[in-house]
């Protein structure tokens, strides 16, 4: 509450992104995918925001809201729903035909935290069979990033490489590298969201050694603890808590950071000139990862799987 209180959060500094494109996924109303979007886009970026439901109404606010403040609005937007492969081979096809083959910023923004009372006692699966935190939060977003490796390729150069930022969290802390592969403790959702998000740091320290000899920097972030609407999400499984959560939901105001304030670190590592990539973010500066990250046999041998899965 101190922190949130009596100082004053990081504030990436503006650049001029004008004859960039980025694609920043989930960046529906009220998120700090949204407002990321917002960002890049009044300072001179074209934009692709991608939305499982409801793009066209986003694309709408974020268009009118800038138009209001006189700011740069290039913006146009398609739906994306990472846990379903489809969608995604659909999504890349038509960024290739509508937008071109070359792209400059890739914001793996969106994911989900379900459950967030820890009620489940058996995983819920996707339609293909994984564990749901697990589908969203790592395999779709490294899914759609190996499809969109040859357009970043392509933009980047020696003095301004292509960049890919993953959003993780600071519960990638409580994951483990011996969970990975195979669950060996019964399940618990929060757990499941950390090994998700585990798995995002390896994917970009991993991305970044292959990449950055092919002018493509990797970044990975925790943006801090925002007031969304992402806990109401989670709360689908116990619509009691999540209706006394409505009630309580705007005092979050008080504490927690607004959705601006929480899409710095990720704008930061998106934009800042001259960032070194391949290293953890937080607050706009670099922080110390989970040490099982440091684990480069495990970082290879999960980029492979990946890679073969896709």
């Amino acid at each position: 509450v101190a922190r949130r209180l009596f100082t004053t959060p990081p504030m990436a500094t503006p650049v001029d992104l004008t004859n960039k494109v980025a694609i920043v996924t989930g960046a529906s109303p009220g998120s700090i995918g949204y407002e990321t979007a917002k960002t890049f886009a009044s300072w001179g970026a074209k934009v692709v925001v991608t939305t499982r439901n409801n793009t066209n109404q986003c694309v709408h606010q974020l268009t009118s809201t800038l138009q209001n403040q006189s700011l740069p609005n290039d913006i146009i937007g398609h739906s994306l729903d990472l846990t379903k492969p489809e969608t995604v081979e659909d999504f890349v096809a038509w960024y290739e035909s509508t937008i071109g083959d070359t792209l400059d910023i890739l914001v793996n923004n969106a994911g989900v935290h379900s459950d967030i009372m820890g009620s489940w006692k058996e995983p819920m699966l996707s339609a293909d069979g994984f564990e749901i935190h697990w589908r969203t939060n790592y395999l779709g977003p490294m899914h759609l990033t190996h499809r969109l490796l040859p357009f970043l390729v392509k933009a980047g150069n020696k003095t301004d490489p292509s960049r890919v930022v993953f959003v993780a969290s600071h519960l990638h802390q409580k994951g483990e590298n011996s969970e990975l592969f195979q669950r060996n403790k019964p399940y618990n959702s929060w757990l499941a969201y950390a090994q998700s998000k585990l798995g995002l740091v390896h994917a970009a320290l991993e991305l970044h050694k292959r990449y950055s000899p092919q002018d493509i920097q990797s970044y990975v972030l925790h943006p801090g603890s925002i007031a969304t609407n992402i806990a109401l999400k989670g709360m689908e499984s116990n619509q009691t808590m999540k209706k006394l959560l409505e009630i309580v939901n705007p005092l979050q105001a008080w504490f927690m950071l607004t959705p601006v304030q929480g899409a710095q670190t990720q704008i930061y590592c998106a934009t800042a000139p001259g960032l070194p990539g391949g290293r953890y973010f937080d607050r706009c500066s670099v922080a110390q990862p989970n040490p099982e990250t440091s684990n480069a046999e495990v970082s290879r041998k999960l980029w492979d799987e990946t890679q073969q899965w896709v």
